[in-house]
């Protein structure tokens, strides 16, 4: 039902979310990522292609994946990018393929009894220290429809054990929009590296 809406409303999704400045974010999970660019990226949800294209434009390789067919066809038709089909529960991804993954408004609908198996999922794409970028709506642990999208609204402390325990450790994380007092800021932003060993840290 999520991807069906999704797939109802993409062309006003596409020009609702035109002009969001997400920049920010962008930079969070590029100045994580160790080694020389350019990076192998995988913009996990990318809709309609917006920052597919920011991420060309920086020079980077990047694949586009998104579970809603509509938007995979408008982000396919405006970038040169390959962009995935995938349902989130179902990720089928080559393993250490990618430097990072930014999940920008995205893992927050996959529903609480899938949500470790997908993020172990992200983990075993990722390169031994590659990076996850994750941006979430944030809340007190809720989930449920609203609007026909299913969401799950995380605090910090269960976010934060949920992505320890698929083998990351933190590095920092943030709220948005920026320069808001914190009752104006509903996202939770967090930058994460996958462990040496992949495992859960201690």
């Amino acid at each position: 039902m999520t991807l069906a809406e999704y797939d109802r409303m993409a062309n006003a999704y596409r020009q609702g979310t035109a002009d969001h400045d997400v920049s920010q974010n962008i930079a969070a999970l590029l100045d994580a990522i160790e080694g020389v660019s350019p990076y192998a990226i995988l913009d996990l949800g990318c809709g309609p292609g917006r920052d597919l294209l920011a991420f060309t434009e920086l020079g980077h390789e990047v694949t586009g994946l998104d579970g809603a067919a509509e938007l995979v066809a408008l982000a396919r038709a405006e970038t040169d990018c390959p962009v995935l089909l995938q349902d989130f529960l179902a990720l089928d991804l080559p393993a250490a393929r990618f430097d990072g993954i930014f999940a920008n408004a995205a893992l927050f609908h996959v529903p609480s009894s899938q949500i470790e198996r997908v993020l172990a999922d992200l983990a075993a794409a990722l390169k031994s220290g590659g990076v996850l970028f994750c941006s979430n709506p944030r809340g007190d642990n809720q989930e449920g429809w609203v609007g026909g999208r299913y969401g799950c609204f995380w605090d910090l402390e269960t976010w934060r054990a949920l992505v320890t325990g698929a083998g990351f450790v933190e590095l920092h994380h943030y709220y948005r929009p920026p320069g808001r007092p914190r009752h104006e800021q509903p996202w939770l932003a967090s930058v994460w590296r996958k462990t040496a060993s992949g495992q859960p840290s201690r």
